[in-house]
């Protein structure tokens, strides 16, 4: 047994080291892996209703390059205008609200600390938006490096079809070999933690990714109806990061309200500053009362620290190819570490009777 679980940490140990090592040209094929995994359902749909697997293969894949090509030929254009735009509008706005800040909280500072203290508050404002500004950067620096030393988009594109195509085609027959390999008497458990750690997975990924497009879509609606500048953008950018829990929220609140401050305090409108306000509030309610409790549920098993840790430390040391592997790490670490605990319980080191005191005995 302690044989077996040294050469699981090795394998474990060479498996990290060759990821990390080979990082920059895996990305293309951990995508595939990862379009062909989510895409297998569908494919499996397919067959049932009369498709060979192949044709089904080539039905999926050739409906996903064309959406992927709209997208790149019509969203990304119109997306990378509007952040360019907001991206050279931000320091005007920061400057801005620093001085909306100091100008209301200024006279009250003053008057307990000094002019001191509101140079301080100024000077700290400042340095605080700074230094999120910067580390923001270097995050999304380090996932772009991550991705780009080695390939570039346009091998990304090409690749990863080839590679889903291949393994989508294969999938069922590749799943019933590792299935073989696996040693009889820890087949069952083997197959109850794949199933465990694959509902995880897709009930996160799924219910996920429609809960960002709701409320992204919800939003980018919202905020352009109360006409805010770069409301859309602001929308889509919190609902796509709501995959990390509270930061989409938490970036979309702070993002609009600094802009309706910017562009409606100087006229005294708070009508349009408490609208924006109230679309993030009812956009969290929904959230958590609706919209991810049924689409997600608490059934998957990812805490949300957990989650946010898997992330962050995964795109800083593997960059987009991190993010990729992040939540099917986490998932997959969660539920085994469940199974461990469930089996620790039911071992005789925890089951074990307590020794009886001579004090009790004599009693």
């Amino acid at each position: 047994m302690r044989t077996r679980a040294i050469i699981g940490l090795l394998v474990l140990g060479v498996l990290v080291f060759l990821l990390y090592a080979l990082r920059e040209v895996m990305l293309p094929f951990v995508a595939g892996l990862a379009l062909a995994y989510l895409l297998d359902p569908l494919a499996d749909r397919l067959e049932r209703l009369g498709l060979g697997r192949l044709a089904a293969t080539l039905i999926i894949l050739a409906g996903f390059v064309v959406g992927l090509i709209v997208l790149l030929i019509i969203v990304v254009p119109l997306a990378a205008g509007q952040v360019a735009s907001l991206v050279n509008a931000l320091p005007g706005m920061i400057s801005k609200l620093q001085g909306i800040i100091v100008e209301r909280a200024g006279p009250l500072i003053e008057k307990v600390g000094g002019q001191d203290v509101v140079n301080e508050l100024q000077n700290s404002v400042g340095s605080l938006v700074g230094q999120g500004g910067q580390w923001f950067l270097a995050f999304l620096g380090s996932i772009w490096s991550g991705s780009q030393a080695l390939i570039s988009i346009a091998s990304l594109l090409v690749i990863t079809p080839v590679v889903a195509f291949y393994l989508l085609h294969d999938w069922d027959r590749m799943i019933a070999a590792l299935d073989r390999w696996v040693p009889a008497r820890h087949r069952e458990t083997t197959r109850r933690l794949a199933r465990e750690i694959d509902q995880a997975v897709t009930g996160f990924v799924r219910g996920q990714s429609l809960v960002c497009l709701i409320l992204g879509t919800f939003y980018a609606l919202g905020l352009f109806c109360v006409g805010l500048n770069f409301g859309v953008l602001i929308g889509l950018i919190s609902g796509f990061l709501t995959f990390i829990p509270f930061v989409g929220s938490l970036t979309g609140f702070l993002l609009s309200v600094g802009v309706a401050l910017v562009q409606w305090w100087p006229t005294g409108d708070w009508l349009h500053i408490g609208l924006t306000v109230g679309v993030f509030l009812i956009g969290q309610f929904l959230e958590g009362n609706v919209i991810s409790p049924k689409l997600v549920g608490d059934s998957v098993g990812l805490h949300p620290v957990w989650l946010m840790f898997a992330l962050l430390a995964f795109g800083t040391l593997f960059g987009f190819l991190g993010l990729l592997l992040a939540v099917p790490v986490a998932a997959s670490i969660g539920v085994i570490v469940r199974f461990g605990v469930e089996r620790y319980l039911q071992s005789r080191l925890y089951l074990a009777d307590e020794p009886v005191l001579l004090a009790d005995v004599d009693d």
